[in-house]
């Protein structure tokens, strides 16, 4: 009876193990399963673009490597040319704070040719030989000025390897009139701020010739929140009484980087806006009271406007935007800034403006 007892406790004690064991071997199989889907997972995802990432900089593996050898695509998937991808690259950066109309860029690699082209072309003509045109190298003047009145785009030309003012430098959107007049002329003084017609104000601005400026959107104040902001919404096309009216961020480039002599062409193409393109332009919405008194671009530190469109929607060459970055890292860039001086609130549009 004993040897009989023993036999059955051993039996159910191997039964205990074989359930012990296969039980283990059960939440094993659980556990490796859960770990490998754990570890599967971030793969699938990570395979996936996230927005705004570039992805060739992301590690040094070859993954990266490949992402960065791969030729270019857009966003349909079709792989572009290193024209395309040129125009792509400059769209890019002149676009960012662009929330009205998108720019129109020409490729980079044109810019050149193409300022030259323009200057030769004016030259040629009858009319601007009459005006006395040069594009010769001006002492101490780094930069010619040529105004598109018909597509209301201005082109700032540098020097080139001749010692001519043919290399675009940077072009900026602007709004001029059907008085403007072409011809060719040289700034005479500048004024930080200056009386308009109406009486309206402006800012940062140039003389071009008789009662004829380069100036910001007319303010019906002289308060940096008190712009006219419907005629803000009209730049970049025909809307003033013959000045040239720019955005803060780029008539104040003028006041500062263009000296008392500097050449300005004034000439009409509605085809083609000039070598390098035509920039796009900022909405500021009439209903935000807070903000719609002000420039986006004025680099004023009480400006409401987030500090990333202080550069405007210019298109800079390489070098513009070289310049344009020391200028804000050594303190010249506000060194100029006029005195803050605010009214505290925007006139309402429904008071008639005096289109400077």
């Amino acid at each position: 009876m004993a040897h009989s007892h023993s036999s059955r406790r051993r039996s159910n004690l191997r039964r205990q193990a074989l359930v012990t064991a296969a039980a283990c071997l059960a939440v094993l199989a659980v556990v490796c399963l859960a770990c490998w889907a754990l570890v599967r997972k971030p793969k699938q995802e990570d395979s996936t673009p996230v927005a705004g990432t570039d992805l060739s900089a992301a590690g040094d593996g070859s993954e990266g490597m490949a992402a960065s050898d791969a030729a270019p695509e857009d966003s349909s998937g079709t792989e572009l040319t290193e024209e395309e991808q040129r125009v792509a690259d400059a769209m890019a950066t002149a676009g960012t704070n662009c929330t009205k109309d998108a720019p129109q860029v020409t490729d980079p690699a044109t810019w050149n040719d193409r300022g030259k082209a323009l200057m030769e072309q004016l030259a040629a003509d009858p009319f601007y030989q009459s005006e006395g045109l040069k594009y010769s190298a001006k002492e101490g003047c780094p930069y010619l000025i040529a105004v598109n009145r018909a597509a209301s785009t201005v082109t700032v030309l540098a020097l080139d390897e001749e010692g001519n003012y043919t290399r675009p430098y940077m072009a900026m959107v602007c709004s001029g009139g059907e008085d403007t007049p072409l011809g060719f002329f040289a700034t005479p003084v500048n004024y930080d701020w200056r009386l308009l017609s109406g009486p309206s104000y402006g800012q940062y601005a140039t003389r071009i010739w008789d009662a004829y400026l380069f100036h910001t959107v007319p303010y019906y104040s002289q308060h940096k929140d008190d712009i006219e902001y419907d005629q803000f919404n009209q730049l970049g096309t025909p809307a003033s009484l013959g000045c040239i009216r720019l955005l803060v961020c780029d008539v104040k480039w003028i006041y500062d980087n263009c000296p008392i002599g500097t050449r300005v062409v004034i000439y009409d193409n509605a085809e083609d806006p000039g070598p390098m393109g035509k920039p796009g332009t900022i909405y500021t919405d009439p209903n935000d009271e807070a903000k719609r008194g002000w420039d986006p671009t004025d680099p004023d530190p009480a400006n409401p406007w987030d500090a990333s469109y202080r550069s405007g929607t210019a298109i800079r060459s390489q070098q513009a935007w070289d310049e344009w970055n020391a200028a804000q890292a050594d303190g010249r860039w506000n060194g100029s800034i006029t005195p803050t001086d605010l009214q505290g609130w925007s006139t309402d549009s429904a008071t008639e403006g005096t289109r400077g």
